[in-house]
């Protein structure tokens, strides 16, 4: 049943962006041109998910667990630091200058394999580079005891 409703919210999260333009590198790189010719419309599509997400969020955060799973999940880390606001930069910088990001991108591949297959490439490299450092800073970090379990 999970992995019906994962396909399921997939394909509307594809179709959704498709509607909305967010496959569209141009359309992308419009909006970021803010010093340029701007296109607001993505601003309107980021402001719908919004207000369709908050009260779902206000709705999930008041039940016990998910409806499909046994557990809410949260974030690792809390913190915002160096290694955050980087990698925020990176991706931000991945953004501007192809236009896609990763979900859009993986429509487009599934549309225009030709046009996305160079930037999926790229993402998983990124993607395995971050996981070997992230695997190398780990071993190089002696472990903390958990205090929050005492």
């Amino acid at each position: 049943m999970i992995v019906v409703a994962a396909f399921l919210l997939a394909l509307l999260f594809g179709a959704g962006l498709i509607v909305s333009g967010m496959t569209d590198p141009a359309r992308v790189l419009g909006f970021l041109d803010v010093a340029g010719a701007w296109d607001p419309s993505l601003a309107f599509v980021m402001g719908g998910a919004v207000v369709v997400a908050a009260p779902l969020f206000l709705l999930a955060g008041r039940r016990a667990k998910p409806v499909l799973g046994q557990a809410f999940e949260g974030a690792e880390r809390s913190k915002i630091d160096l290694r955050l606001v980087g990698g925020a930069a990176l991706f931000g910088i991945g953004w501007g200058l192809a236009g896609l990001c990763p979900g859009p991108a993986l429509v487009v591949l599934g549309l225009a394999p030709q046009a996305a297959w160079p930037f999926v490439v790229s993402m998983i490299a990124g993607l395995a580079l971050g996981r070997a450092f992230n695997g190398a800073s780990a071993r190089a970090t002696p472990a903390r005891a958990d205090v929050s379990a005492a």
